[in-house]
């Protein structure tokens, strides 16, 4: 903090406090005291705001009194705790503030207003801040840029939270009043509009604009693509004199959403400047579709091309390698790109563990899973339900019990990993108890997919009639996977009756499973019931459904992905 000593001390104070730490403040408190300059409303304005900066608005109160009670009250000293107050709360002392200095005959000025504004803002307190603006046009200061822009946040505020009534009708006619509009504000409204999904007044409002920046074209941009006009998008897009990596980037991920992975991929190529967002945003079009080989693909031609990549980047890759079962790209990428990137977070070492769960190496999967530094949650669901799936369920309901010992929170995924785990490991009792817990212990309600993965295990264990009584209680109406469930136990058993319920509940479903007429066929025949067998066939061609060569989707185990 060293200032030329030619310059004179209360010109130096000004400098200091901009630099120094809070440990300096008593210091300079002390000087100002020592040489009297704390007579100037400047300078103990100053300290008082800086000490505001640091948060401790307990010192700043402090300060405020002394100053107050040793020389006269100064609009500056209001306005720095006025300041304080907005910024670090509580915002009703703002207010507070405020009202005492107009009590003192004090007037506030175009400094004031926008934190008593921001005060009102945050505080939701629509009277206030009305007559605040009242006061605002009385005074003028709402010509004034930094006022117009606290009473436009105000209204567009007062809108969110439903206190005032239309679409931005108030903010609109906030902005329509001010003297000087910036590109800033203009883009700020014509966002605003898109926000509320008025992109015809948004559009409207864009064409009015005296000149326009990419931020404006790209607002403009989104709301096409919010409202999922893709068509409107294009062309717009088309039209659009400037782009940035964001236009382009935008556009790319509304074409992969709209399934048109053709075009989106068009537009990559087309792109004049990639950065490792739009790599990102091609990648995962990739992989959420499907398209794992040209996920890779990508890859590998983004490092050709030197791009440096980021956690998104080996998510993507390694969720490509998992669905592809290749574990040697897996592990090229683990062990020469992301070598000790573990601390990159929980997503990359939890894609990591997913990658050589699917690829068959459970022993690499659980050591990245001990050698993670943090994990969360959905980290040790995805362990539990590797090992399950690996037929390692002892080490899954331990891993269970450690991450419940462990204090963690639990969430339903993580009681459908571990009914999963029950379910392959045929743990009846086991499944009933942790099923039975999840509300009585933990305040998780049980979706269906929980009760679909109860009833599965019953199903397979011979509980036949346990699971009919769970899905007559249970608060939600069957979905394939339960009635799928309770038709492979009526096999096991050779129960046609229980069979042909579970058939006509699907066929309300209207459901095109041809495997559910199958296997009913099967059974009939099995007990010699050729006619009945026969017709089961005949109904599955009437419903034109046929079944898969060689594919049964009847019995699927739950997917807790």
């Amino acid at each position: 903090m060293c200032v030329a000593a030619s310059v004179p001390f209360h010109q130096q104070i000004p400098h200091l406090l901009t630099r120094c730490g809070f440990c300096h403040l008593d210091q300079i408190h002390g000087l100002l005291i020592t040489t009297s300059l704390f007579r100037s409303p400047t300078l103990s304005s100053l300290l008082l705001r800086r000490a505001t900066d640091f948060g401790r608005m307990d010192y700043a109160e402090h300060l405020f009194f002394y100053f107050s009670a040793a020389a006269a009250p100064h609009v500056l000293l209001y306005n720095s705790m006025i300041r304080g107050y907005a910024y670090n709360g509580p915002h009703e002392s703002s207010l507070h503030m405020f009202e005492e200095m107009l009590q003192r005959g004090l007037k506030p000025n175009n400094f004031t207003y926008p934190y008593v504004l921001d005060s009102c803002t945050r505080l939701r307190n629509n009277g206030y801040a009305k007559k605040s603006h009242c006061q605002v046009i009385k005074t003028g200061y709402d010509t004034v840029a930094s006022v117009a822009s606290s009473l436009l946040s105000f209204y567009i505020e007062m809108e969110r939270s439903r206190l005032a009534v239309g679409a931005l009708v108030d903010a609109r006619r906030v902005f329509d009043g001010m003297v000087t509009k910036t590109i800033g504000l203009w883009n700020r409204m014509v966002s605003e509009y898109i926000g509320f999904g008025d992109v015809e007044s948004a559009k409207r409002l864009f064409d009015e604009m005296p000149q326009r920046d990419v931020v404006s074209w790209n607002s403009m941009l989104s709301g096409y693509l919010r409202s999922l006009d893709k068509k409107r998008a294009l062309d717009f897009f088309r039209r659009m004199p400037v782009k940035d990596v964001v236009s382009w980037t935008s556009m790319i991920t509304a074409l992969s959403k709209a399934g048109d992975l053709r075009a989106a991929r068009r537009l990559f190529d087309e792109m004049p400047e990639r950065n490792v967002v739009s790599w990102n945003c091609m990648l995962s079009s990739y992989t959420s579709h499907g398209e794992y080989q040209q996920a890779c693909k990508l890859f590998f031609q983004m490092q050709s091309q030197g791009v440096a990549p980021d956690g998104y980047t080996f998510v993507s890759a390694l969720s490509a390698c998992a669905h592809l079962g290749d574990l040697e790209t897996g592990k090229w990428i683990h062990f020469s790109l992301i070598r000790d990137g573990l601390q990159l977070g929980t997503i990359v070492g939890t894609a990591l563990i997913d990658m050589y769960a699917k690829c068959s190496d459970i022993d690499s999967a659980f050591k990245v899973f001990i050698k993670m530094v943090e994990k969360d949650v959905f980290c040790w669901n995805v362990m539990i339900k590797a090992f399950a799936t690996h037929g390692r369920i002892k080490d899954s309901l331990k891993l269970f019990d450690l991450m419940n010992r462990k204090g963690l929170k639990l969430n339903d995924v993580t009681f459908l990993s571990v009914l999963f785990a029950c379910n392959h490991g045929g743990l009846v009792e086991e499944g009933r108890q942790i099923f039975s817990s999840m509300e009585k212990d933990f305040g998780i309600q049980p979706r269906i997919q929980h009760y679909g993965c109860l009833i599965d295990l019953l199903c397979r264990n011979g509980q036949l009639e346990e699971a009919q009584a769970l899905i007559t209680e249970m608060p939600y109406k069957p979905d394939i996977a339960v009635w799928g469930a309770l038709l492979g136990g009526c096999r096991t058993r050779s129960d046609l009756k229980s069979a042909e319920q579970a058939v006509e509940g699907m066929q309300e479903l209207e459901t095109d499973e041809g495997g559910v007429y199958v296997l009913l066929s099967n059974m009939y025949a099995t007990s010699s019931q050729y006619n009945e067998a026969l017709k089961a066939r005949e109904m599955m061609e009437q419903r034109n459904i046929w079944k898969t060569t060689g594919c049964s989707t009847v019995i699927e185990e739950t997917d807790v992905g």
